[in-house]
């Protein structure tokens, strides 16, 4: 009878439709209509509705018969997780371009417009970034995936770079970011002012500040995942801003095949824009680059020269019906040249030092669906990463050799199987070789050194996954068990993530994690790498540089109903084994060489609205106390350097299929900072004398934003978009980093680091 009733629905509704000369239009389109009508959300694949173009349902029917016309003209599977959320799947178990089961498999969206289009909250809580689906944020026109990340809820940068992203206390080297398996040591262009992975092709992001899956090793802070999408359809583009250009394709190459490719290089070596004006003046201010210009009895210059450039590629390859193979390459590369002068007595002399910066990766992927319940997925990939600084000093002609290189390969069995319609479970092993070098070289006086360590570790990984028949309580306990060969040691880090509905509009969520790392970045000189890429990364010894551990666990509410969202998250983490160096340390710490703890507790508030169908109003609230213990000193406990007590962030938004325009701001409390003892005389040689470590802070920072795209559509095939973003709308002078030195007079001297000026950007895009 329903086969029935059915039949002669579509045959009622068809004529209707085609009586009123109705057309077929992008599935996706319809399926977003629905959603907002009758308050639901669908969780696909894109890949599953690209192509597929049908005349829609009558508005008027209800939500039941409008899934039903569909499922019958397109063959599509929707699956009911809850009363509002659903799963839509392919139904033909042939499909040549089979998907991943394990790390793209569809996850329950608990969420589908977190702050803007093209971000949702997935059950797990996780955050998934879609660049193709992507609105805007206040002072981005692209969605950037580390400037976009530091958008969310105890997220952010205390010096506005994205090499130096701090996550709920932790420091940008305790994030795991992982390019389509390859882990990334680097993660900026322009010394933390670009990101290196590209907005143009087809990828998703997720993002786990906490309840980290046991597949993830490394990293005690937060993980982020990267992973490209096979093409469904064959495009290029071009882009570009006052900062780069870019070419960009993807290419359906057949019924089984598909290439992703993406190259993008600076023009800041051709161009002098304003852009790069104000980037430059920000990231060279206080370093080896620009220091002896402040003298004022000798004349000195400096030229500078800059560039980068990236790559990627992924080619995909269905084996079969059952298996599919992909290989996946990235690059990128930064370049600058220094050509300081000096002037005396009539005399110029002149001197030239180099910085580099560069890391390669290539993964293969091979992924078997055994049958419908059991799948296997294998990953080996490698990534090398090499910076290297010479530095000649105009002063007195001495040379400076450094570098700094790491490399990483790994590889990962892991199996996912459905043991029933509410039981999966997930295991797997990982192995990772790590080698990392370290090389400082000085002509006069002459100074050799030389540190290489090489780490092998082994992991075993598992966890099972229950969902309720009425899909109201879902929970997923992990663990995953760390062989380090080097020290010969185990380590057990058990991880949980949890959540209940605990009615149609509330949800209750849990989540727990134990993390480690064994590499980790330190600054052993403020003036290394010409004060830019400071850092370097070190293996651990598991004596004065030791594996970090961390526990974190904390609880959330999710409320979403008509139109309205608030969200809150209480937290708390603890990280031991930090070493002192990798803190950043500009005070009477910054030669000590000792390890200590830290632990952070704190809540995050998102409260957001949308309205008027195309616009969407929403502020988030971060609070937290971050504080280390280092029992050699005294006193023992005292302020982290990346402690934000309180920040705030809003935007309001708008977004059409043609316009998107976002306008929005942030304020956080200043960043704590050490003061020296007041009155003090310094002695020839002498040292500064400090107040307590992080007595004082600095002054509250204040950023506005603003960003607008338009689209056009040239042709059937083509869109042009243009867009224009401003960061620090009102030119404001913030203070983000202080520290002390003595000068010549042996007086002492606050030296200030400002913020990016109001910067201008313009952004053109071409698709074809």
């Amino acid at each position: 009878m329903n086969k029935i009733f059915t039949t002669i629905f579509l045959l009622l509704f068809s004529f209707g439709l085609f009586a009123q000369n109705a057309k077929p239009e992008p599935l996706r389109d319809i399926l977003n209509r629905i959603e907002k009508q009758h308050n639901v959300s669908f969780a696909f694949l894109d890949s599953d509705v690209a192509k597929i173009r049908i005349v829609a349902p009558p508005p008027d029917s209800d939500l039941k018969q409008k899934i039903e016309y569909i499922g019958q003209l397109t063959g599509l599977a929707f699956a009911f997780s809850d009363d509002s959320h659903i799963t839509i799947t392919k139904t033909d178990e042939n499909a040549e371009m089979m998907t991943d089961t394990l790390s793209e498999q569809l996850k329950e969206v608990v969420i589908n417009h977190y702050l803007a289009r093209g971000i949702v909250k997935n059950s797990d809580a996780s955050l998934r970034i879609s660049p193709q689906k992507f609105g805007l944020l206040p002072g981005l026109t692209e969605a950037d995936v580390l400037q976009t990340m530091q958008q969310l809820p105890g997220v952010l940068s205390v010096d506005e770079t994205i090499s130096n992203i701090n996550v709920r206390g932790g420091t940008h080297d305790q994030n795991l970011f992982l390019w389509n398996g390859i882990r990334m040591f680097q993660t900026g262009h322009f010394f933390g002012l670009v990101s290196v992975f590209s907005p143009q092709i087809p990828q998703q992001i997720d993002v786990y500040k906490n309840g980290t899956p046991s597949l993830f090793g490394e990293g005690v802070s937060s993980t982020v995942n990267i992973f490209t999408k096979a093409p469904d359809s064959t495009r290029v583009g071009f882009a570009a801003n006052m900062i780069s250009a870019e070419v960009f394709g993807q290419f359906k190459l057949g019924k089984k095949s598909g290439l992703t490719v993406s190259g993008r290089r600076s023009i800041t070596d051709w161009i002098d824009t304003p852009t790069y004006r104000e980037y430059s003046d920000r990231i060279f201010q206080n370093t080896h680059v620009t220091d002896l210009q402040s003298n004022e009895t000798v004349r000195y210059g400096v030229d500078k020269d800059f560039y980068f450039y990236d790559f990627s590629v992924r080619y995909d390859q269905a084996v079969g019906k059952k298996s599919k193979f992909s290989i996946s390459g990235i690059g990128m590369f930064n370049e600058l040249d220094v050509l300081q002068k000096k002037v005396d007595s009539g005399q110029m002399s002149a001197k030239s030092s180099r910085l580099d910066q560069q890391n390669f990766g290539v993964s293969l992927d091979w992924k078997t669906r055994w049958n419908d319940r059991n799948s296997t997925s294998v990953n080996a990939y490698f990534s090398h990463y090499d910076l290297r600084a010479m530095n000649r000093s105009v002063e007195n002609d001495q040379r400076l050799d450094q570098e700094n290189k790491v490399l990483d390969t790994g590889l990962r069995l892991s199996n996912f199987h459905r043991l029933s319609d509410k039981l999966t479970f997930e295991n797997g092993y990982q192995y990772n070789e790590t080698g990392i070098a370290n090389y400082d070289n000085i002509d006069n006086p002459e100074y050799n050194r030389r540190d290489k360590t090489v780490l092998r570790n082994h992991a075993l990984e598992g966890q099972l996954g229950y969902r309720s028949v009425d899909g109201k309580f879902w929970i997923q306990p992990g663990l995953r068990f760390n062989y380090y060969d080097r020290f010969g040691k185990f380590r057990l880090e058990p991880r949980l993530q949890s959540s209940f509905k605990l009615s149609d509009n509330l949800r209750f969520e849990a989540l727990a994690e134990s993390k480690s790392q064994t590499a980790s970045q330190i600054i052993d000189l403020q003036q290394d790498f010409l004060g830019l890429e400071k850092r370097r990364w070190v293996a651990s010894n598991d004596g004065s540089v030791p594996i970090q551990k961390s526990f974190q666990s904390s609880i959330g509410f999710t409320y979403d109903n008509s139109g309205w969202l608030f969200t809150v998250d209480g937290f708390y983490k603890t990280v031991k084994g930090i070493p002192s160096a990798s803190q950043s340390f500009q005070n009477q710490l910054e030669f000590v060489r000792i390890n200590g703890d830290y632990k952070v507790w704190g809540s995050e508030v998102l409260a957001q609205k949308s309205f008027f169908e195309n616009w969407r109003a929403w502020i988030s609230y971060s609070f937290n106390r971050n504080e280390y213990t280092f029992d050699a000193l005294t006193p023992p406990d005292f302020a982290n350097n990346f402690e934000i007590v309180h920040a705030f962030a809003g935007a309001l938004s708008y977004e059409s299929q043609r316009l998107k325009a976002s306008l929005g701001a942030r304020w956080y409390t200043g960043k704590p900072q050490t003061t020296p003892l007041a009155g003090q005389s310094i002695p020839n040689f002498g040292q500064i004398q400090y107040n307590d470590p992080n007595n004082a802070n600095l002054d509250d920072y204040f950023q506005s934003n603003f960003s607008a795209a338009y689209l056009w559509a040239v042709s059937k095939k083509s869109t042009l978009s243009l867009g224009v973003s401003v960061l620090n709308l009102f030119d404001n002078r913030n203070i983000i980093n202080r520290y002390y030195r003595r000068n010549d007079d042996n007086s002492i001297e606050r030296v200030n680091t400002y913020s990016l000026g109001r910067t201008l950007n313009l952004s053109l895009k071409m698709v074809f």
